[in-house]
């Protein structure tokens, strides 16, 4: 067998955590100069803050477990930790989505007035500190999907920030005060769409479906091109976590000794992870006999590598 794991990177929780407190704290003062305005619109930016706050500490809270070192009970550790944070994230979305377009339907109906110049300069500033947020989880968002979510949380409030900017011009210069509202539709259905993309890709990760991207055949033909591999089946690949890429399966050899069994073993390993990513990988290697038939072999050929994920190992 041959097992590899690969270090993560990401960012740290500790910056993840001030993030989170910058956040809540300019929700509470935008939550409160909305309902000071009457602006839905602004207060329902405000309630999206409050959900990035959460998302921010929920994806903090992921960081941090999954430094946490492997142990008998959970050998792969922590790491899906993130996936769950991710899922939750995504359902928090949508959830949210839901109440601000019920309440924007409820002032399309009833236009209420609004002071548009708080709604300016307040969702000014929401675009300004979002965009900032989300500019430096950017990177890091790339490769874990936990801070991909967050990430979507902090793009989406600030395109809402400038939907509510907009929203307040038009009011300023035409009293239209069913802009409000508008905004507020068009602000939960672009949470829906941002949220789904993170909802569906959680779920498959949790199902342990193939990686995203992957093909299960390129997989198989590539390790069967690999010198002295006969015959590959019983291949699985699936994603622990992000960055995490799992895979196993049996490989047919010719009938040979335990040390150029060892070698193709090794090289299937180094191939996986080179071509696809897969930085843990269990090879179990059967021997064709003369009638064609393959059976386990009886020294196995046993080759691992151990590699730090976050702050522990996995055997």
């Amino acid at each position: 067998m041959s097992g590899s794991h690969a270090h993560t990177e990401g960012i740290s929780s500790n910056k993840m955590w001030i993030a989170t407190a910058i956040t809540f704290a300019f929700c509470l003062g935008e939550a409160f100069i909305g309902y000071q305005s009457n602006s839905l619109a602004l207060m329902s930016d405000a309630g999206h803050n409050f959900a990035d706050a959460l998302a921010l500490a929920l994806s903090a809270f992921a960081l941090w477990i999954a430094t946490k070192p492997a142990d008998n009970k959970r050998t792969f550790g922590y790491h899906r930790v993130g996936i769950l944070a991710a899922l939750v994230n995504a359902i928090g979305l949508v959830a949210m989505a839901a109440v601000i377009f019920w309440e924007a339907i409820q002032r399309l109906q009833a236009p209420e007035h609004v002071q548009s110049g708080p709604m300016i300069w307040v969702a000014m500033f929401a675009i300004v500190l979002n965009s900032a947020i989300a500019w430096w989880l950017s990177a890091a968002a790339k490769n874990d999907l936990n801070i991909r979510s967050a990430y979507l949380h902090m793009l989406g409030d600030a395109a809402a920030s400038l939907g509510v900017v907009i929203a307040g011009v038009i009011i300023m210069f035409t009293s239209w005060f069913i802009a409000d509202p508008i905004v507020s539709i068009i602000f939960a259905l672009l949470v829906l769409w941002s949220s789904w993309g993170i909802f569906t890709e959680s779920i498959h990760m949790l199902l342990e479906g193939t990686p995203i991207g992957m093909e299960l055949d390129e997989v198989k033909l590539v390790i069967g091109k690999v010198s002295g591999v006969l015959n590959v089946h019983d291949l699985h690949v699936w994603t622990v976590s992000s960055g995490l890429i799992t895979a196993t399966c049996h490989i047919v050899v010719a009938e040979q000794s335990v040390s150029s069994s060892e070698k193709i073993v090794q090289d299937v390993a180094h191939t996986l992870e080179h071509d696809f990513k897969i930085s843990h990988t269990t090879i179990q290697i059967e021997v064709e006999d003369c009638g064609g038939h393959s059976h386990e072999i009886v020294a196995n050929g046993a080759h691992e590598h151990r590699h730090e994920i976050g702050h522990g190992h996995a055997h």
